[in-house]
């Protein structure tokens, strides 16, 4: 096995690069503008924790409401403080007596391996509201050190320092 001496890395061209040699590249990366039009039609659809976090601590008015979509016993458990809780089987008899239309929603579920907030944002874009996904969840929101609520109270725990900002809820994104 020949070595090579550490050296700074060089960005691959397409002579050094083959699809034959290289996972990641098999299939060709999009466009610069599909790159665009795809990641921007993201943000337009999914909310980070760190971000929602940090608009409803301002103690501002945020201009949107957040939904928690999970059952009443997950609800119980821990949920975000000031989130209204609508289960997503509920959204098509309750959404309109519980949420005003010129108001944004979030959605959120219990995590990334969970499609409940997908479908809560779906039943409410499909009901005329404006909606937006929080990605990660509740677990994320736990995993980042904020706080949640449950009939006891509100309690916090410390951010998991492998997978959040430590001493900051903004990641410097």
């Amino acid at each position: 096995m020949t070595t090579t001496p550490l050296s700074t890395p060089q960005a691959p061209t397409s002579a050094t690069v083959t699809a034959a040699t290289n996972a990641v590249l098999r299939v060709p990366p999009a466009s610069p503008a599909a790159a665009a039009a795809y990641f921007g039609a993201g943000l337009a659809f999914h909310a980070d924790v760190s971000d929602v976090a940090s608009v409803l601590t301002s103690g501002d008015d945020p201009g949107f409401v957040v939904i928690d979509s999970r059952s009443t016993e997950s609800w119980d458990q821990g949920h975000i403080p000031g989130a209204l809780h609508l289960p997503t089987a509920l959204i098509p008899a309750q959404a309109e007596r519980l949420l005003d239309k010129s108001v944004p929603v979030v959605t959120y579920c219990w995590g990334p391996g969970c499609n409940g907030g997908t479908r809560a944002a779906l039943a409410l874009a499909e009901l005329g509201y404006q909606v937006k996904e929080m990605l990660g969840g509740i677990e994320y929101w736990i995993r980042e050190g904020f706080e949640v609520e449950t009939w006891e109270g509100r309690q916090q725990r410390d951010a998991d320092p492998l997978t959040a900002p430590v001493g900051s809820d903004n990641c410097g994104c």
